[in-house]
């Protein structure tokens, strides 16, 4: 391992000029202890963790799609649309359910059918439909990309609909795998691939996964989630330049800090809060961090 991981050389959080070499000894001792979970490896280095995932990424997922029980799921969407008489009847299927909305990045929501239905049947053109109203932009995302308030059944009946579906549910399934063995990792990945489309502060807020990434990488705690909008809001753009998004150097640096943060949380130790503090002030001291506002 170099001294540099996600572009980040490492040599200037540490005094003396220590070779690449050193650094990546020191950073061993600190990290040192793999765990695995399913597919996903823990190095105990979240930042290498998130690049390894990246460089496996088509092998882990094409592995995880072996997975008896992700084979098993998707028999069971399957069989529970050939089996659905109209829409209603398969989105009640908690089977369908399951895999739609797990696909779709909305697992968590599968405890709510009513909500799930009614939402993932409203007409997403309207500005006054359910879906609408929902304060989780991913709901019309869904309702837009499967139209099933105009398709109906045959949203879901189609064969390339459904090769997509377990694709994407073969993918969050190594997503998960990711966040058991390196907390936070999923989410790491999925802010980067989508950091370069956020455009207003909105569309941070409003994403679960830009919500977490850049509160916690910021340091803006979850309570602010019970302030009124227009406070979260100032929060955000007081710290972040969010035209600074479109950089992908700047997203890797917000993103890793967000990993080491989570690293922070979820061990309670006093060594990575030693490291994150030299981190942050080695990437603020380098301009790696242009885009954060004092």
């Amino acid at each position: 391992m170099s001294g540099i991981v996600s572009g980040i050389d490492y040599s200037v959080l540490f005094s003396g000029g220590g070779s690449a070499g050193s650094v990546s000894s020191i950073l061993t001792t600190l990290y040192s202890g793999a765990t695995s979970s399913g597919t996903a490896v823990s190095t105990g280095n979240p930042i290498l963790d998130l690049k390894l995932a990246e460089q496996n990424q088509a092998k882990d997922v094409a592995q995880e799609a072996k997975n008896p029980t992700v084979i098993r799921d998707l028999a069971a969407f399957t069989k529970g649309i050939a089996g659905a008489k109209d829409i209603n009847t398969a989105l009640q299927n908690l089977n369908v359910l399951k895999v739609l909305l797990t696909a779709n990045g909305l697992g968590s929501q599968v405890q709510y059918p009513a909500l799930a239905s009614k939402a993932l049947l409203s007409d997403p053109s309207d500005p006054k439909s359910f879906v609408n109203q929902l304060s989780n932009t991913a709901w019309k995302t869904v309702a837009t990309t499967y139209n099933l308030a105009s398709k109906g059944l045959a949203g879901l009946q189609d064969p390339a609909v459904q090769s997509q579906i377990a694709s994407a549910y073969e993918q969050v399934t190594w997503l998960n795998s990711l966040d058991q063995a390196t907390p936070g990792l999923a989410q790491a990945i999925q802010f980067k691939q989508q950091a370069s489309k956020i455009g207003k502060v909105d569309d941070i807020l409003g994403d679960a996964t830009n919500r977490a990434v850049v509160t916690t990488a910021l340091g803006i705690p979850q309570q602010i989630a019970f302030q009124d909008l227009g406070a979260q809001e100032q929060a955000i753009t007081t710290r972040l330049d969010i035209s600074k998004l479109k950089d992908p150097q700047f997203v890797n640096t917000l993103t890793d800090q967000y990993l080491i943060a989570m690293q922070q949380q979820n061990q309670g130790s006093s060594t990575p809060g030693l490291v994150w503090g030299f981190f942050r002030q080695a990437v603020i001291g380098n301009s790696l961090v242009v885009g954060l506002r004092g």
